[in-house]
């Protein structure tokens, strides 16, 4: 077993393996792009965080769209709207250790919530916006959140669909200001006011108290993982945990005070809310993204410096890019190529921060200005890196985007690690890793191939589950995280599958499911791949094409695409997707080939419980729901069995 000792690095920051975690932090200098702090410097807790962010000056601390202008919230203004919305829900009588949800889509008010519940020594709760109102009920009640902070008036009415149902909810309070007047339902803008008039009356010396009386191991948040397998659990992160990640994250990314970085992942997801205060502590700017399907749109507008995305966004970029390409004149086509080619040869120099020989030095000259530029112009064209996670990102996506300028740094994490376990960094950076684990965390191979880890990063628990944390957190305080995993020649980790998604099939063998499924991803004409094969004879396949391709294609062909029920049928449309399934086996060990496969006619979606709020398909509900279509790809097993043993 290889294990990865807690550590220093170069800089001075020290993590502690201590629960009650300090930080203290001294930078190289502003001069090379790190905020410098004084020596005494004590980043302890997600308060200290609130307390650097308002004392560090920048021309705006968030951007956020109204209509067509992008509005700016001053420094001064956002440290005053977190002391009287925290000092409101005081009023309200929200005390210490009290939880708070937040069901909001990412905003300014979601931030300012989020401090101000931190800042009264409250535990915030994030609930994604995408949930049914049975689900936000479930992490009402088993947080025992006494307030929720609503968006908009249709996250509202979610609320009180459940909310006789929910007895420790007590207030409701509400972003934008409902269309009618409710009963207990208070606006954001109510709760600012009343708190600052409590301010006017008795000053703020309570609150000061009361932010200053916050120790790194009091609870933080309860964050609800997405419940692939059952029931969301909360796992419990202190202020110690998060502050952990953020200051030895902040040692690893070079982040300089005025950059921009755009919020695209939700805010109830751990690893956008980590990188969120990581660009506030660091001096940056954050703005917020109007939704998903504005990205692109925000930012050629905002124009940002770093963001952090998962690997669906790389994967719909490449399409619409190949795409594009697909469609120009054969001279702009030859052009492109011949720039892969280039972006191919120089990879290893980019990873590795090695001078290119002159002659690719020009040819990279010459790609960049006729091609890649292109490419970095459609994120705005100043984005300096962009941190990947959530899922993860396949060696090819990396190197398109990687040799084509783009300077994307995996990571890897869990909600219950705060969630950073290990990055690629500037420096030490290897395609189809997650990069060196980050200094301060202790990480080691199981027997099994199990990834385990520990140290200040480590949730305390499940919250009132635990049965739950003892199968989670063994009794040395290794954390099991269910991925399977290894090293390389230079201790960066790689991520091979998912412990519990391994499929072992009639024979035996043990085959991972992810490699294939990102493999899949990599053609134009599939979206979604959940292979399939668990105790079975041959793997077979679900795919949710990329219809934006294979309509546009099929149609040249003449094929009908009005009706997706009907023209997933048609075998020239099957015949489109054989030739790429036939493409990859060619390359795949026998047992590992995908002998059959259905076209589905829609995506996966929350709604119908298919897929996490965090996108992760639910693969036990996929297996249920979908067992009549997975049944008949077995229907003639004895014949493709002997097919595998004649080819």
């Amino acid at each position: 077993m290889l294990v990865i000792p807690t550590a220093a690095w170069e800089g001075g920051v020290t993590v502690g393996r201590a629960a009650g975690v300090t930080v203290g932090w001294r930078a190289a200098s502003r001069r090379n792009g790190w905020v410098e702090y004084d020596s005494a410097m004590r980043i302890q807790t997600l308060n200290d965080i609130y307390a650097v962010t308002s004392e560090t000056d920048r021309p705006a601390i968030m951007k956020y769209k109204k209509g067509e202008r992008w509005l700016d919230i001053t420094v001064p203004e956002f440290r005053d709207r977190v002391r009287h919305f925290a000092t409101g829900l005081r009023v309200l009588g929200v005390k210490k250790g009290d939880r708070v949800a937040i069901l909001s889509e990412n905003r300014p008010e979601w931030t300012i919530s989020d401090f101000a519940i931190l800042t009264n020594a409250a535990v915030s709760v994030p609930v994604y916006p995408t949930l049914l109102p049975w689900q936000i009920q479930y992490i009402l009640n088993d947080s025992g959140s006494v307030a929720v902070i609503c968006s908009t008036e249709e996250q509202l009415h979610k609320v009180l669909e459940v909310r006789s149902h929910c007895p420790a909810l007590h207030h409701i309070i509400v972003c934008d200001p409902p269309t009618t007047t409710l009963t207990n339902v208070y606006t954001f803008e109510q709760v600012v006011k009343s708190g600052r008039s409590e301010e006017e009356k008795n000053g703020r010396a309570r609150f000061d108290e009361i932010r200053k009386s916050v120790r790194p191991d009091d609870l933080a948040t309860l964050v609800y993982t997405s419940g692939t397998t059952g029931n969301p659990k909360g796992a419990m992160l202190t202020h110690g945990n998060i502050a952990s990640n953020v200051m030895t994250t902040a040692g690893t990314v070079p982040f300089e005070t005025g950059d921009i970085a755009l919020s695209i992942l939700p805010l109830s997801h751990i690893l956008e809310r980590m990188v969120d205060y990581f660009y506030l502590v660091q001096g940056g700017t954050i703005a917020y993204a109007e939704d998903v399907t504005k990205v692109a749109q925000n930012l050629g507008e905002i124009k940002p410096h770093f963001f952090a995305a998962v690997p669906r966004l790389f994967e719909k970029m490449r399409t619409r890019i190949m795409d594009s390409v697909a469609a120009a004149p054969k001279a702009r086509r030859k052009i492109f190529h011949w720039a892969l080619r280039v972006a191919e040869k120089r990879l290893p120099y980019r990873v590795e921060g090695r001078k290119m020989p002159p002659m690719l030095a020009v040819q990279s000259a010459i790609a960049d200005k006729l091609v890649f530029s292109k490419i970095l112009e459609r994120l705005g064209g100043r984005v300096k890196y962009v941190v990947s996670g959530g899922a993860p990102l396949s060696s090819e996506l990396a190197a398109f985007f990687i040799g084509a300028g783009v300077e994307i740094l995996e990571g890897y994490g869990l909600t219950e690690t705060s969630p950073v376990i290990a990055v690629n960094t500037p420096k030490l950076r290897r395609i189809g890793t997650v990069g060196p684990v980050i200094p301060g965390v202790e990480v080691k191979i199981a027997s099994d191939g199990e990834i385990l880890t520990r140290g200040p990063h480590v949730m305390k628990g499940y919250w009132n589950n635990p049965e739950a944390t003892a199968q989670a957190i063994d009794s040395e305080g290794w954390f099991h995280t269910g991925d399977i995993g290894e090293f390389d020649k230079d201790k960066c980790l790689k991520i091979t599958d998912r412990k519990k998604d391994i499929i072992i099939n009639a024979y035996g063998k043990n085959i991972a499911p992810q490699p294939l499924e990102a493999l899949l991803k990599s053609s134009p004409y599939i979206g979604t791949p959940v292979l399939i094969g668990d105790r079975r004879k041959y793997l077979t396949a679900l795919l949710v094409p990329n219809f934006e391709k294979l309509e546009r294609d099929a149609a040249e062909r003449g094929i009908d695409v009005s009706d997706r029920e009907k023209y997933v049928k048609d075998p020239r449309v099957r015949a489109i997707i054989q030739d790429e399934i036939d493409r990859f086996n060619q390359n795949l060990d026998r047992q590992e080939k995908i002998r059959r496969f259905t076209l589905l006619p829609r995506d996966f979606t929350i709604d119908d419980d298919e897929i996490t709020p965090s996108l992760k398909v639910k693969r036990k509900a996929i297996d249920t729901k979908y067992k009549h279509l997975i049944d008949q790809m077995y229907a003639d097993e004895d014949a493709v069995e002997r097919e595998m043993k004649t080819a």
